[in-house]
């Protein structure tokens, strides 16, 4: 297939199309949309590939952001072929032309690859999941002229399994300062959940799954049940899964929240558009994720200055490293270790106070969204040379 442009990056106002696989707003298309901003500001024009319809297009249409429908799933909702998904890739970049091509996703990444290397497109692919690759996935991926991973551990990770170390980066996602900043509670959510206002709340943020660890809080609030009498818990997120074993892990949640110890103090709230406020009606924001490339949830807990329990896998320890005491951080799917954390804390304002302002600390000298969106702008530039 012969390359469609003979000299790269001469366009004064250079277009970058992102390729999106879901119509969710989830971590990896929140994290893609904060940047936008700054990606436009910097000279670029913006064009995203994305499903017809969804929370995804809706945000897309808010910020004035090109949408080109384009769907990995058939009418009969199944996934379409890959030679028919890349014939169909192959297309849009035909009629659209980009300067440049950056896969918002592995699974993305993959697909794209080789479409965009055939026609002689510089293309990113975006590391945001610590999985097992293939060796053709491998191969797909190191296609792509630079890839960047959200953190160290995603690298190491996928560079162990083959990708190719030097066009791999590491770029860390940020956050909105502006946003996601420390407030005083306002109470209501106590008031929308029928609390009386010295209830303390202690939530958990992010997509309903086993590897988000929902089930490893509602064990460890169950321990405590008796001791904190006066505690309830938030889960905050939706199930996106339709496999049996989520449908099933969704309903064992529920569950817990009309029978035993927690019996009308679990409250699953689905998903929310106030987590920034929400944050600082929380004294705590437990994270008990199983694994975690880089949880955006945590950045914005961290601006908020909360006080964080967290386990300590993939890039949540590039968050909070050992040596600046910004989080508690405990094992993986270990309640007992969860509870012991919380229980410390619940226990000391005083240690809760001090967590929260040196995470905030953090959080400003290193995940700022300005930081975050330089760099890919950095990233965006050296491939258009």
């Amino acid at each position: 297939m012969p390359a469609r442009h003979s000299s790269w990056g001469c366009n004064p106002m250079a277009t970058i199309l992102i390729l999106c696989e879901y119509p969710t707003l989830c971590g990896g298309e929140r994290s893609m949309l904060s940047t936008l901003d700054g990606v436009r500001a910097a000279g670029f024009e913006v064009v995203v590939a994305a499903p017809p319809a969804g929370p995804l297009a809706g945000a897309l249409g808010e910020m004035g952001v090109e949408h080109v429908p384009f769907s990995t799933t058939g009418p009969d909702g199944r996934r379409r072929s890959q030679p028919r998904l890349r014939s169909d890739l192959d297309g849009l970049l035909g009629r659209y032309r980009p300067d440049a091509l950056h896969a918002n996703s592995l699974s993305m990444g993959r697909l794209s690859g080789p479409v965009a290397a055939e026609g002689g497109v510089p293309s990113i692919a975006h590391l945001r999941d610590i999985v097992r690759l293939s060796r053709q996935a491998v191969a797909d991926l190191n296609r792509h002229r630079r890839l960047l991973a959200v953190s160290r551990a995603v690298r190491e990770s996928h560079v162990a399994a083959g990708l190719d170390a030097g066009k791999t980066y590491v770029v860390h996602n940020g956050v909105d300062l502006a946003r996601f900043r420390p407030r005083p509670p306002t109470g209501y959510l106590h008031a929308e959940l029928g609390l009386a206002p010295k209830t303390r709340l202690v939530g958990t943020i992010g997509q309903i799954c086993l590897r988000k660890g929902q089930d490893t809080l509602v064990e460890a609030a169950a321990a405590l049940a008796e001791r904190f009498s006066d505690l309830h818990y938030l889960i905050i997120g939706r199930r996106h899964s339709q496999k049996r074993e989520s449908v099933e892990f969704e309903a064992r949640l529920r569950g817990a929240s009309q029978q035993g110890p927690l019996a009308g103090r679990l409250h699953l709230l689905g998903q929310r558009n106030d987590v920034d406020r929400l944050l600082s009606e929380l004294t705590l924001l437990i994270h008990p994720a199983r694994q975690e490339p880089l949880g955006r949830v945590l950045l914005e807990a961290a601006a908020s200055g909360m006080a964080v329990v967290a386990t300590a896998v993939g890039g949540t320890g590039e968050i909070f490293p050992p040596h600046g005491n910004s989080a508690r951080l405990v094992a993986p799917g270990n309640p007992t270790a969860l509870a012991g954390a919380m229980g410390e804390l619940l226990s000391d304002a005083e240690r809760r106070s001090a967590l929260g302002q040196a995470a905030q600390a953090r959080a400003e000298a290193a995940f700022g969204l300005d930081r975050a969106a330089a760099a890919l702008v950095a990233h965006y530039r050296h491939l258009l040379q």
